[in-house]
């Protein structure tokens, strides 16, 4: 089995990939991500071309064992701000055949140039249907998919209930000036709070960490 990455050649790997984590924080959810896989699968909401695929792959790496695995969901046609005309389209991104902006071919090149391709597996689909049929506790899921107000909600409410007890939940770009950011992601994490399932644990720029404190994974949230 290949090593874990060290530290210098994670961040050179995570930084040659296209995506918008910052160092720190990728890192913050690297330590976060193997402390969970030492319990059970983690589950990423939003793969994008897989910078934090990079992260949470070496924390598995890490870790090791037959429950260390990352599952990384996403259709892979972006979100609202990746489409024309907004802030975050990358023309480079989008498949000429049909128009449309495909990631998933970069996420496969990600996987086999940092060698994460067994620990880390790819679903692609809508997060909605795919959570409508999940049934595996997970001991982390790693929240960072659609920014609008449905998608963001969307992907609590079919995820949330599949962290395990003391389990995780990790939401990204969580901004309480909406001046640096979109509220739903923000919105996400004060539901979460407000539920009394969730406790916040850690936090580190825009992102947070929460632990489970009632139910058990498959028990709705609030």
């Amino acid at each position: 089995m290949t090593p874990e990455l060290p530290p210098a050649e994670l961040l050179g790997a995570a930084r040659a990939t296209t995506g918008f984590m910052p160092d720190d924080e990728g890192l913050f959810l690297h330590d976060w991500a193997k402390r969970a896989l030492a319990v059970g699968p983690v589950l990423e909401i939003g793969s994008w071309c897989g910078k934090s695929a990079v992260y949470l792959g070496a924390a598995a790496r890490g870790v090791g064992g037959p429950q260390a695995v990352v599952l990384t969901l996403d259709h892979h046609h972006g979100s609202e701000e990746n489409q024309p005309g907004w802030e975050h389209h990358d023309p480079s991104l989008v498949d000429p055949r049909t128009g449309r902006i495909d990631t998933l071919p970069f996420l496969r090149r990600t996987l086999v140039d940092t060698g994460l391709e067994d620990v880390v597996v790819p679903l692609v689909g809508e997060s909605a249907t795919v959570a409508a049929i999940w049934r595996t506790p997970l001991a982390l899921v790693f929240v960072d998919g659609g920014h609008g107000d449905a998608p963001a909600h969307d992907d609590y409410t079919g995820w949330a209930p599949w962290v395990r007890t003391d389990g995780l939940l990790v939401i990204h770009d969580v901004f309480p000036d909406p001046a640096d950011g979109g509220r739903p992601p923000y919105d996400v994490w004060r539901r979460a709070l407000a539920s009394g399932d969730f406790a916040e644990e850690d936090a580190l720029g825009s992102m947070r960490v929460l632990r489970r404190v009632r139910g058990d994974a498959g028990d709705p949230v609030t």
